[in-house]
C-alpha cells in the first residue's frame, strides 16, 4: 500500500507552531475583602462626618446644617439613579410610595436628633448608647416584621440594655434627660431599618435610595428654610467637606454591599466607635469614661452575637 507521499518516512516533518505560553489566569478578585475594606472606609468617613456635624452644630442651627448636607445628598442621589439601569424613571417607581416617603422623614428626623445628641453630649457618649440600634432592630423585627425572634437574641437584647444602663449610670446625673436624644435617635434608625427591610420585598435598593434622599430633602427644607442663617468664610469649607463625606460614604457603602451581604458586613460597622472615640478625645476633649466604655463595649458585644445568630439560622435556612 503506497505511503501517503505528505507522511511518508521520506518526508520531512512538517513544521510545528512555536509554542505559545498559555495565557495567564486574571487574578480572581476577592470580593468579600474588597468589601470589607470599603465598609471600614466608610465607618471612617461617617466617624469624621460626624465629627464635622458636632463642630457646625455648636457654631449654627443643626437644622439648617442638616438642610443643606441633604441638599447636596440629594443631587447625589440623583446623579446616582440616572446612571442606574431604567434611570431615574425606574427609581421614582415604587409599590410603597408611603411607606417609602415615611422613611425618608424618618431618618432625616434622626440625624437631627443625632447631631443635636453630638452637640450636647459628644460624640463617644452619644455613639455609646446609639450603638444600641441593631438590638432594636431584633426586638422590633417580630411585630414589624413577623420574624421568629428566640430565646438568645431576646438574651442580647436584654444584656445590650444592662450595657446602656451602665453607659448612662442611673443616680449619677452624668448625662440626665439628653440621654434621650441618643436612645431617640437609635429607635428611629431601627424603625427606619426595619422599613428598609419591608420595602425590600417590592422595590430594588435604588429606589428605595433615591426615596431616602429625595423625601429627606423635602422634608428637611420645609422646617429648615425658616433657620437660614450666614455662614462665616471658615466655616465653609467644613461645610462642604460634610457634604462631600457623606456622599463618598454612602457611595463606598452601597458599593460594599454590591461585593458581599450585608450580613457579612455588618461586624466591621463598629469600628465607627473607634473612629468616634479617638476623634472625640483628640479633637473635642472628651473623656472616656470607664462606665462608658464597659457599657459600650456590652452593647457591642450584644449587637455582634445578634448578628451571629442570625447567620447560624440563615445557613440552617439554606443548607
Amino acid at each position: 500500500m503506497p505511503e501517503n507521499p505528505q507522511t511518508g518516512p521520506l518526508m520531512a516533518p512538517a513544521a510545528q507552531p512555536p509554542a505559545v505560553p498559555p495565557p495567564q489566569a486574571r487574578p480572581r478578585i476577592d470580593r468579600q475583602g474588597m468589601a470589607i475594606v470599603m465598609i471600614c472606609a466608610s465607618a471612617f468617613i461617617f466617624a469624621a462626618q460626624d465629627g464635622i456635624s458636632r463642630y457646625l452644630g455648636a457654631a449654627y442651627s443643626p437644622i439648617f446644617v442638616i438642610m443643606l448636607r441633604y441638599w447636596f445628598f440629594a443631587v447625589f442621589v440623583v446623579l446616582l439613579c440616572a446612571r442606574a439601569p431604567g434611570g431615574l424613571s425606574r427609581a421614582m417607581r415604587t409599590k410603597r410610595p408611603w411607606t417609602q416617603a415615611f422613611r425618608g422623614v424618618l431618618l432625616a428626623a434622626e440625624v437631627l436628633v443625632t447631631v443635636e445628641a453630638f452637640v450636647r453630649l459628644g460624640l463617644i457618649n452619644t455613639h455609646a448608647i446609639f450603638a444600641c440600634y441593631p438590638l432594636l432592630i431584633s426586638a422590633l423585627s417580630g411585630p414589624v416584621l413577623g420574624e421568629k425572634v428566640g430565646w438568645r437574641r431576646w438574651a442580647a437584647v436584654a444584656a445590650g440594655f444592662l450595657g446602656i444602663l451602665i453607659v448612662l449610670n442611673p443616680g449619677s446625673g452624668a448625662l440626665s434627660a439628653n440621654a434621650s436624644l441618643p436612645l431617640g435617635g437609635a429607635v428611629m434608625f431601627a424603625v427606619y431599618g426595619l422599613l428598609t427591610r419591608l420595602v425590600a420585598r417590592d422595590d430594588p435598593a435604588m429606589v428605595s435610595f433615591f426615596w431616602t434622599g429625595i423625601a429627606g430633602a423635602i422634608a428637611i427644607t420645609l422646617v429648615g428654610i425658616w433657620y437660614w442663617e450666614p455662614i462665616a468664610p471658615r466655616d465653609i469649607p467644613w461645610l462642604l467637606l460634610l457634604c462631600l463625606c457623606a456622599a463618598v460614604a454612602h457611595f463606598m457603602l452601597i458599593k460594599a454591599y454590591e461585593l458581599a451581604e450585608a450580613s457579612a458586613l455588618q461586624p466591621f460597622s463598629y469600628t465607627q466607635l473607634v473612629w468616634v472615640s479617638i476623634f472625640g478625645v483628640t479633637l473635642f476633649g472628651e473623656t472616656l469614661a470607664p462606665n462608658v466604655a464597659i457599657g459600650g463595649a456590652i452593647v457591642v458585644g450584644a449587637g455582634m452575637f445578634t448578628w451571629w445568630r442570625s447567620r447560624q439560622r440563615e445557613r440552617a435556612e439554606t443548607g
